[in-house]
């Protein structure tokens, strides 16, 4: 099967922290579909000084540069979200990421192959999550109510990536045929 008989233009949606990663990753390894993250292009972005499709207008110029096939909307409540950010540590050098609730490193702030010190993003601090999740919720609602009249918006709710990722996982094989056979809808 060629390359372009596998094409999904997919918007994967949901608030800071609410698994857009890992389920983009669980994509491409099932799917062999290409991820780009929204997040560490806005990083850059800003970094650069330009803008990325975040509001209403600019999902609105997204759609009259590609078709969107579908829009993944990951709903999970904001008082999980704000939980699992706030006890999210990285080591800067590598990119490493720690959550002091579920993959605590060896020792309290030291990373575990180096030694060396993790530190908290700004951003995952609690008083900025807490506005990072009003903003999103601002922003982005129009944003869901635009794809949800057009048709192409999925949501899929809950608590845990490895409690959602079954039902995107068998949504996407609707879409798109399995390339990797011998992974399954397991993580």
């Amino acid at each position: 099967m060629g390359a372009s008989a596998r094409l999904l233009r997919a918007v994967i949606m949901g608030a800071p922290g609410s698994g857009k990663g890992t389920v983009s990753s669980r994509i491409t390894k099932h799917f062999e579909l290409r991820h780009l993250s929204s997040g560490d292009l806005l990083r850059d972005n800003i970094l650069r000084g330009t803008g990325f499709p975040r509001t209403l207008p600019q999902a609105e110029a997204l759609d009259r540069a590609y078709q969107i096939d579908t829009v993944i909307n990951l709903n999970v409540p904001f008082e999980v979200i704000k939980q699992r950010l706030t006890a999210r540590w990285i080591h800067p050098s590598s990119g490493r990421v720690y959550n002091m609730e579920f993959s605590p490193p060896k020792t309290v702030g030291i990373d575990d192959l180096t030694g060396e010190p993790l530190i908290q993003r700004e951003d995952d601090r609690p008083e900025t999550v807490v506005k990072r999740l009003k903003a999103y919720e601002a922003q982005t609602e129009p944003v869901l109510e635009y794809y949800q009249k057009k048709g192409v918006l999925e949501t899929f709710s809950g608590t845990e990536t490895n409690k959602i990722w079954p039902y995107v996982y068998a949504f996407l094989q609707t879409k798109v045929p399995q390339v990797n056979q011998k992974a399954s809808v397991t993580p």
